[in-house]
């Protein structure tokens, strides 16, 4: 049962988009469990280019923080995450700092997407504020901090330690942000997934049943 004209505190305008406002729990957590099934799906949604590896996850994580707002999002991704790895490991350890980092992104977009920027085209401007802090705090400082603590500890892959000494002579963070970045492809997999943001976001935005207002 819907709770139309009812005014909602500020917090919960802040951290839940219009699409849950107005919605009863169990409505709220019904949105949140599609947000996360597409999470997960994103999670399989993997395909390579050359050596290059592509997959959804950014894209996923970003839509769940517009469509149900910041903290549903961030719980949809972070949850999608696990999800996807309890479904199929691939023989791999959960590696928590993946799942903090999906819901990272997901915060960012929807805490991004409510700036009260009403101007023409400003939508695109927001969304472009949310892929450099995407980029920013969660690919390069969560992930890939993530990955360079892991590595130090269990030892670098052969092939990051060979792109590491072959370009920089030493395994720095610095050396090894920029390895995985630009020769593991994780910059244009993220500008791949940026280019998907770009072309669906505009299309929820004339979907009137999602409300969503990116001007």
């Amino acid at each position: 049962m819907q709770r139309e004209g009812i005014k909602q505190p500020v917090w919960k305008r802040v951290f839940f988009s219009e699409v849950l406002l107005q919605k009863s729990p169990a409505q709220k957590i019904a949105w949140i469990a599609v947000m996360a099934a597409l999470c997960v799906i994103a999670n399989f949604s993997e395909f390579k280019f050359a050596d290059i590896q592509f997959s959804l996850t950014i894209f996923a994580s970003v839509l769940a923080g517009i469509i149900v707002g910041p903290l549903p999002g961030a719980l949809s991704a972070m949850l999608g995450d696990f999800l996807g790895f309890v479904v199929n490991s691939w023989g791999y350890m959960y590696m928590v700092w993946v799942g903090l980092s999906c819901a990272c992104m997901a915060l960012v977009a929807g805490l991004v997407m409510k700036l009260p920027l009403r101007f023409r085209g400003s939508g695109y401007i927001k969304l472009a504020i949310v892929c450099f802090l995407v980029l920013a705090l969660c690919t390069v400082g969560i992930n890939t901090t993530g990955f360079y603590i892991y590595y130090t500890r269990v030892g670098f892959t052969s092939k990051s330690l060979s792109l590491v000494e072959e370009h920089f002579g030493g395994n720095s963070y610095l050396a090894y942000a920029l390895v995985r970045l630009f020769f593991l492809g994780q910059i244009w997999n993220s500008l791949f997934n940026y280019a998907l943001l770009f072309f669906a976001v505009p299309l929820l935005n004339a979907a009137k049943p999602l409300k969503i207002d990116i001007r």
